[in-house]
């Protein structure tokens, strides 16, 4: 069992979310850096989709009553188990009684606390995830709170067991950033020509900042107002959306919609987040700028392509527990933590 002491900004317990249902009206929810859950789940030899702690911000602990295996992946924290520092992006044996701490995320805004056999909540179409604006799945519906406690799905360690990590995909699937942003590659979306050309120029052109009021529902960006042409200015009927729409509202300033956005939206969709590029998104910082770069349908499909790719040679090597690939290694003693 797992217990909540401080839950920093923002706890709750996701997986790859609940697909299927927004006909319904029911928004997908799960984890914003799905590719932090699935190394952290494949870490621990769960299924992808096992469902996990993610933490907003850092600056959270948690004590185990239990021994059980767990992993961590995401925004680096600089953790420490009992006092001593501990990797991210590896799999380690903790001990009834011990306390994980995390400092504050650092180049990043979400950590993934997996456990050995995933957080054992009871599933809601599917789906342990925590759909924050419905409130259903998780636990009760709700953020994590102090005081709650949580079951392992496989609690318990095995004798011989010991740490097994890789590079953080940061590494592995690098990016060259545009002066200081993060370059996050984008289709034009269906709305695209309705707005004039200053603003199609600087779409593509600015650097957008991460605002404070961001959320799992959506990246609120500040940048030069994008305005529509007054003849294509009339008001849209509602419309199906998914995360990775980028719309804009009146005032101009663009939301990308993320995993707890709603089904439907009737402001204009002047882009589409790539879905191999959500992951990168979701961890920029508050405060931190972004770039968008234009990509063709072809080129969103082999950037998803790679990623899947990448995916499957990590699953392969630590089915292997090789380092062929300098991917995958082994450690006995807890040193120092990783940096992402």
């Amino acid at each position: 069992m797992i217990e909540i002491t401080r839950p920093g900004a923002l706890a709750s317990v996701q997986d790859l979310g609940r697909p299927g249902f927004r006909r319904f009206g029911v928004g997908t929810a799960g984890a914003l850096d799905t590719v932090a859950l699935t190394i952290g789940n494949r870490l621990l030899g769960n299924p992808a989709g096992d469902a996990a702690i993610e933490f907003t911000l850092g600056r959270a602990a948690v004590r185990f009553h239990a021994d059980m295996r767990v992993a961590l992946t995401g925004a680096e924290c600089r953790a420490n188990l009992d006092g001593v520092p501990v990797w991210s992006w590896h799999a380690f044996d903790v001990r009834r009684g011990e306390t994980l701490t995390l400092s504050a995320a650092q180049g990043g805004t979400r950590t993934y606390l997996c456990v050995a056999g995933g957080i054992a909540v009871a599933p809601v179409m599917g789906s342990r995830s925590t759909d924050l604006k419905a409130g259903f799945g998780g636990l009760g519906g709700r953020a994590l709170h102090e005081g709650d406690r949580l079951d392992a799905g496989r609690p318990g360690v095995a004798e011989d067991s010991d740490w097994l990590g890789v590079q953080a995909p940061s590494w592995a699937l690098p990016v060259k950033k545009l002066g200081d942003a993060m370059p996050i590659r984008m289709l034009p979306g269906i709305e695209y020509e309705d707005f004039d050309a200053a603003a199609r120029e600087a779409l593509w052109q600015s650097d957008w900042i991460v605002t404070p009021n961001s959320n799992r529902m959506g990246l609120r960006l500040q940048g030069p107002a994008l305005a529509r042409q007054p003849e294509r200015a009339a008001d849209l009927l509602s419309h199906g959306v998914l995360p990775g729409v980028v719309q804009v509202p009146p005032a101009g300033q663009p939301i990308v919609l993320m995993a707890d956005a709603q089904t439907t939206g009737g402001y204009p969709k002047i882009g589409v987040v790539i879905g191999a590029d959500l992951w990168r998104l979701a961890q920029v910082p508050l405060g931190a700028p972004v770039r968008f770069v234009r990509v063709t349908l072809d080129e969103a499909a082999a950037a998803q392509a790679e990623l899947d790719r990448y995916l499957r040679q990590l699953d392969q090597a630590l089915q292997w527990q090789g380092d062929g690939m300098a991917i995958a290694s082994r450690r006995r003693t807890r040193t120092r933590a990783a940096v992402a």
